[in-house]
Formats: structure tokens, C-alpha cells, sequence
């Protein structure tokens, strides 16, 4: 039985099991205590001092992020004047260090130390004197790191290392000269980083950011030259509203799509679409493989970062990537092959954006095998954070926009399509299609409840008439690294895997809009952000992609059937065995 603790924080008794930490505590009493370097059961170090209190019976001041609770009757204060005095003292070393260019930063507004300063009433020059010396490394296509911004909270390397398995970025050199970076000081761009951006939504400041492209839409919006049309993913609408003081889980996709109406697109489309395309396609693959032979388990394709950290880390398994493209990329190719025929376009001539959650569309954009129509499929991809920039930039009121729809003719989409964006979404979207195929009648029950959910691994086994699928589903690149070599080991069987760079898939993604520690470490974010994408599932009318109206006249006026020939030159892709 576990033994609990009667305490007293600023007064409150309370009651507590042992070992929990001050931090632990004061939350559970509804009490803040400001943080920079801590993210729960991420970066548990104690090294910002920001989160200094009282416990009574102890040497000064101690670090509540990893001071536990052990005596009863513990007596701990969270405020005071001796308290204030020291957090605001290491907020002034901390900027002592730290380039100050706020105006210009992107994080301006959303940065953990610039709220903290404004709160303790720092002086910004108290320890004014020399700075590390830094470089800003500008060298992937997705992400900025600008080491004069860093605190070295560490909350990037820890995710990188502990959340997605990679550790690519780690402290280098001691003492007054140590930052942030890659061995033996390579750029990001040679190493095996996968683009994923989660580092980037960990850090508190500006010192990494995502390469920021909205400039070359505005250019391309200007341009009297160029059809420029935009295709948006379906966790985006579950989460813009963030950007513009709206809270996480509410659904905006109205007021979404009149805003980058407003914007000047010559087209405004659902990704959902390309999302049911990839279905049709992926569960005819699968299905393919089963019964004429091929590398299985079959594992999804539709994550970039997923694709890259398989390319560099299990490059003997590329043979079992589906070899569907993206929605995004199978977007862009369609948009340039048979809606450029259809509307006499030259796809020379057509600016193609994606707006999505995800830092690592921005690499996927210039991979190879990736342009259909002689150009890149996708010549832009903007993040949700990059869109929400862009409507403020145009001082278009995005609160007060009337609810528009998408265009036509890529309107259609199905509740399979939406649910692309959680965990698990691609996995179910492909099941509605595979099982009503194989058993050659509508499923009494559509909901896959089994690979719902934000756990790390799911396994699943359905009887589908004589042939049982084992599947499994999985998000964050670390526990795909454990669940492919179980796989591998034999350990678990599957036929059937669905991989998400994200953890918790791409309502967790990279680009999203950032929200501070203190929510990241309280709130569920990922199952908030995915219940938008399952209630719009669970409201619609068509719920599997293989009933889309829309997709059904694309094979019957081009493709042919999902799988062809011609399908695979358009919608298909290769990959590379980059290895390590």
C-alpha cells in the first residue's frame, strides 16, 4: 500500500504520496511554481533554479523540480521575498547570456524566459558583460538552431535523446563555452536528424525554431503568373485556434479555411481527400501483399520523420515502407497531373502549398521521386504555427471570420481521412477499407477502438473471415526503435504497422503551436487535440474512404483502379538506405 504524507504548502495542509516531489505537490494544491528546464518525465535536472523554494528543515533553498517529499509533516513555502529575490537574480544571469533581440525572435509573445523576465521585473543588463560564442546553424531544411537564444535548459537534447531515440543534439565543451550541438560539431544537416521538430516545441525560447518559408508564399500570392493553391492537413484545423487564444481541442476548420481564403489563394483544399487516396491505395497494397506475397509487416508511409529515421536507423526495412507517397505529396502530384490537364494548367506554372503540423514536410518537399508532373509535387509546406503567422501578418481577424467551406472539386472527404492526424487514425482509416474488402460487406461497428489512444505501443489481432490481422501502432520515433526490434526478434507478430514520428501522432507534431511547459506537463494535449479529429469522425455522414465520391470519380476518370500502373507512377514513391 502506498504510504502517504501530511504536509503543509504555503499553509494548505495536504496529503501526499511519498517521494512526490515539491513540484508534484504544489501543482496538486493548485499552486505554479515557474519552471524552464523541467518537462515531466522528460528533463527532470534541477538546472534553470527557477523553481527554488522553502522546506523547513532544509540548507537554503532547494530545487522543487526534483526535491522529494520523504517526512511527515513537511512544511514547504513557495513564495516569499528571499524566493522572489533569487528567481529573479537567475533570470538575470540567464538573459546575462542570452541574445535580446526579442522584437525580431519568433518566439516573441510565446517565450517561456521573455514571460518569466516580464513577471520578475528583470533587469536585462544587471550582469551585462562577455557571451559564449555562437553560430546559428541554418543548414536543414527544417529547422533553425540559434545558439545565442539557448539556455541550456537541455529539455531539446532530453527529448530528442529519451522521447524519440535519436540524440543527435547534446551539450558540447564545458563551463562558460558549452552549447548546444551536434559530435564532433557537425552541421544538423549531416547528421541523422529526422526533421521532426519536437525539439523545437520543447525549447522555451528561440533557439530553435522551424525554417520559416512564409515569405515564398507571400511572393507567390503576389505573382499574377502563378495558380497557387494550398491543401491543409487534418490535425491543423484541430489546432490553429491555439494561435489565436483559442483553447486545445477546439475545432476551427470555418474560420480556418475563410481566413486563408482571405489570403488569396486561388485554391483552398481538404487534405482529407489525399488522405482517403492513401487508404485506397495502402490497404490494396496490403492486401496485395497478402495474397500474392511481399515484404511484411507492411508499415505506413504517410510520416516523413518516420521515413528518414527508418531510412538512417532500420534501412533493411525500407523494403517493407508501403510505397504510397503522403497525402501531402499524392496532393500535390494529382493537383499537377490530372487537375492541370483537367483545367489546361502548365503545373510549371502552379505554386503548390501544404499546411501542416509537421517541421518534417519541409524535407519531404525536396526528397527524390517526389514530382510527378516533371516538378516537385509540393513546392511550399507551411506549418500551422507558419499559417497562424501568416493570417495575423495580413491583419485578417480570423476570430471574427463566418464559416467557409473548402473548394471544390477536392472538397470530399471522409471521417477515415480526418482521423489521419492521431495515433492510430491511419491504422483504423485502413482497416474500415481492408475489412469491408475482404469481407465483402459493410462493418456493423466502424470505430477500431483497440489502436485508439495515446500509448506509446498498441497490438491489436482481428478476425477478418478466414484471415486474422495482427497490427500494431505506434508513435514517437524511440518507440518505434523498440517495436521494430521486438518485430524483428519475433517477439510480436504483425502484419500490418502503423508508424508516427510524433508522439501521439500529428496533433503532436513539430509545427504546432507551442504552448508552455506548464501545460505540456499538466494537460493532455495529444488526446485533447485528437478528440477534435474523432468527434468530427463520429458526425459525418461518409466515414470510409472507399465510399468517397470524389476518389471514386478520380480512378474512374484517371487512375483506372488504386494500384495501377498508372497509380504508381503519380502516387507512389522509393526510398534510401541511408544507415548511420
Amino acid at each position: 500500500m502506498e504510504q502517504m504524507l501530511n504536509i503543509k504548502i504555503n499553509g494548505k495542509e495536504l496529503q501526499v504520496p511519498y517521494g512526490t516531489t515539491v513540484l508534484e505537490a504544489a501543482r496538486m494544491a493548485n499552486i505554479n511554481i515557474p519552471t524552464l528546464c523541467y518537462l515531466k518525465d522528460i528533463n527532470e535536472i534541477g538546472a534553470c533554479r527557477l523553481c527554488l523554494v522553502e522546506v523547513k528543515g532544509a540548507r537554503g533553498l532547494v530545487a522543487a523540480c526534483v526535491y522529494p517529499i520523504e517526512r511527515e509533516g513537511t512544511e514547504i513555502v513557495t513564495d516569499s521575498p528571499a524566493i522572489r529575490k533569487n528567481r529573479k537574480m537567475n533570470l538575470e544571469l540567464l538573459v546575462s547570456n542570452h541574445n535580446k533581440k526579442c522584437l525580431s525572435c519568433p518566439r516573441s509573445t510565446t517565450c517561456e524566459l521573455q514571460q518569466l523576465c516580464n513577471e520578475y521585473g528583470v533587469d536585462e543588463d544587471k550582469f551585462a558583460g562577455a557571451k559564449t560564442e555562437t553560430k546559428i546553424d541554418a543548414s536543414s531544411p527544417s529547422i533553425i538552431r540559434d545558439n545565442s537564444k539557448c539556455i541550456l535548459c537541455r529539455r531539446c537534447s532530453a527529448t530528442c535523446q529519451k522521447v524519440q531515440g535519436i540524440g543527435v543534439i547534446g551539450a558540447n565543451n564545458r563551463g562558460f563555452d558549452m552549447v548546444i550541438g551536434c559530435s564532433f560539431e557537425l552541421p544538423l544537416a549531416e547528421t541523422s536528424c529526422i526533421n521532426c521538430g519536437q525539439c523545437i516545441v520543447a525549447c522555451p525560447t528561440g533557439a530553435l525554431t522551424e525554417k520559416d518559408d512564409t515569405a515564398k508564399v507571400f511572393e507567390a500570392l503576389s505573382d499574377p503568373s502563378k495558380h497557387v493553391a494550398i491543401c491543409m492537413a487534418p490535425s491543423v484545423r484541430a489546432q490553429i485556434g491555439e494561435c489565436f487564444g483559442y483553447a486545445p481541442g477546439t475545432d476551427t476548420e470555418g474560420k480556418m479555411v475563410a481566413a486563408t481564403k482571405a489570403l488569396g489563394f486561388d485554391g483552398v483544399y481538404d487534405m482529407n481527400l489525399t488522405a482517403d487516396l492513401t487508404i485506397m491505395e495502402e490497404a490494396t497494397e496490403f492486401l496485395s501483399r497478402v495474397k500474392n506475397g511481399g515484404p511484411l509487416p507492411l508499415i505506413t508511409s504517410c510520416s516523413p520523420g518516420w521515413i528518414k529515421f527508418c531510412e538512417h536507423y532500420f534501412p533493411e526495412m525500407t523494403e517493407n515502407l508501403s510505397s504510397c507517397k503522403s497525402p501531402q505529396q499524392m496532393f500535390g502530384a494529382l493537383y499537377k497531373t490530372y487537375y492541370a490537364q483537367k483545367m489546361g494548367l502548365d503545373p510549371k506554372d502552379i505554386v503548390f502549398v501544404s499546411a501542416i503540423p509537421c517541421t518534417a514536410k519541409k524535407f519531404e518537399v525536396g526528397r527524390a521521386d517526389q514530382s510527378a508532373a516533371g516538378v516537385p509535387d509540393v513546392d511550399i509546406a507551411i506549418t500551422t504555427r507558419e499559417l497562424g503567422r501568416m493570417i495575423k501578418q495580413a491583419g485578417i481577424d480570423f476570430v471574427a471570420m463566418e464559416d467557409e467551406k473548402f473548394d471544390d472539386p477536392f472538397d470530399i472527404g471522409s471521417g477515415a481521412g480526418v482521423i489521419f492526424g492521431a495515433t492510430g487514425g491511419v491504422m483504423e482509416a485502413a482497416l474500415r477499407t481492408a475489412a469491408e474488402v475482404i469481407l465483402g460487406k459493410p462493418l456493423e461497428k466502424l470505430e477500431f477502438e483497440d489502436v485508439r489512444g495515446t500509448e506509446g505501443i498498441k497490438l491489436a489481432s482481428y478476425k477478418l473471415g478466414d484471415l486474422t490481422v495482427n497490427v500494431a501502432v505506434t508513435s514517437g520515433t524511440g518507440n518505434a526503435k523498440k517495436l521494430l526490434k521486438a518485430v524483428q526478434a519475433g517477439e510480436i507478430k504483425a502484419d500490418f504497422i502503423e508508424v508516427m514520428a510524433c508522439p501521439g501522432g500529428c496533433v503532436n507534431g513539430g509545427g504546432q503551436p507551442y504552448q508552455p511547459a506548464v501545460v505540456r506537463n499538466n494537460v493532455d494535449l495529444r488526446a485533447l487535440r485528437a478528440s477534435v479529429l474523432y468527434t468530427a469522425d463520429s458526425k459525418m455522414d461518409l466515414r470510409k474512404s472507399h465510399e468517397n465520391s470524389a476518389v471514386k470519380k478520380l480512378y474512374d476518370e484517371y487512375f483506372g483502379e488504386p494500384n495501377s500502373h498508372k497509380a504508381h507512377e503519380i502516387l507512389h514513391t522509393t526510398y534510401v538506405k541511408r544507415g548511420l
